[in-house]
């Protein structure tokens, strides 16, 4: 059966599911197969609106439902694990694997809607996320810095990658030797890679756990591996990864000192979101793309929140230590 045209085949037993979140090629999950392509994983699921891709890929991989082992979210934000909860009822073997932060917000997700709905509204998360679906406590496994999770013939390695979450970890895969990194990487849209195939790129920082000091040592120890591609959420493979990943750590500077610069300003949420907006414009320029109405409205969610993240970061360290 010929793939969907939302599944992308990247080889060495790895496809990306275009999840349907928001745009094409802007929310991507992992299908995971061994090498005797007899098991296999999710890594990330997107919200509940993916179900049927995933299935649908599954179906085209020839793989029954039993097949898989495991449904690993990095992290619970619920563009990555929103939809993990409805996956796991229609996969009877699989174990949903997560970091011990998140674990409690997939067996009861009260909490973890709740948070979200703070962010978004009522009307958004009906609309975009659904009702969220728990996952039986005797179905979830945590995991711990160094851990290796094996699944047939194939094994992937964890380790915890705090910064942009707190219940964030990344999966390294010998294999190809490339992490799938959720949102540590940051988000890199094929829309603005360079013509000659560098890859855009931009931290992401949404509240409420953003801590850049913390993000850039989580991306360097990523980059001690010497990884040879990324696995990107948002979106896809990105290889060449040295240049990407200077460019990231630049940003992740640069949106530290736009905080800390506009840090007592009136009306500081609409200031960051100016000052980053303009970092992002000029991020577009240097790329060979002239960041067009058309092209900033793309970026407008990641400017909002990234706004947000840095805001509640700021705020963090205004207040008096104990």
């Amino acid at each position: 059966m010929p793939l969907p045209e939302f599944v992308e085949d990247l080889g060495d037993g790895i496809f990306a599911i275009d999840t349907g979140f928001h745009r094409p090629r802007y929310d991507a999950a992992y299908l995971v197969t061994s090498d005797d392509g007899r098991t296999a994983a999710f890594v990330d699921t997107g919200t509940n609106h993916a179900l049927p891709r995933h299935l649908a890929a599954l179906d085209a991989l020839g793989l029954p439902r039993d097949a898989v082992e495991f449904v690993i979210p990095t992290h619970v934000h619920l563009d990555h694990a929103g939809g993990a909860g409805a996956l796991m009822r229609e996969l009877p073997s699989a174990t949903l694997v997560i970091h011990p932060r998140g674990a409690r917000h997939m067996i009861a997700p009260t909490a973890l809607y709740e948070g979200a709905r703070a962010v978004y509204g009522d009307e958004e998360m009906a609309r975009t996320y659904g009702t969220i679906v728990p996952v039986d406590a005797s179905r979830v496994r945590t995991t711990h810095d160094g851990m290796d999770l094996a699944f047939g013939t194939r094994t992937l390695h964890f380790i915890d990658t705090p910064g942009h979450a707190l219940h964030h970890h990344c999966l390294w895969d010998e294999r190809t030797r490339g992490w799938f990194t959720g949102d540590t990487f940051g988000v890199s849209y094929r829309d603005f890679d360079r013509a000659d195939g560098t890859p855009w790129i931009l931290p992401t920082t949404p509240p409420s756990q953003f801590e850049p000091v913390t993000l850039r040592a989580s991306v360097e120890r990523l980059l001690a591996r010497a990884p040879r591609c990324m696995y990107l959420t948002h979106y896809g493979r990105v290889g060449n990864v040295q240049q990407p990943a200077q460019t990231l750590l630049a940003m992740i500077d640069e949106t530290a000192a736009i905080g800390r610069a506009l840090a007592d300003v009136p009306q500081r949420h609409d200031a960051l979101k100016r000052a980053l907006g303009d970092a992002m414009a000029e991020r577009l320029r240097a790329q060979g793309h002239e960041p067009t109405r058309e092209r900033m409205a793309m970026l407008a969610i990641d400017v909002e929140l990234n706004a947000q993240g840095v805001g509640v970061w700021l705020d963090r360290l205004s207040r008096p230590r104990a």
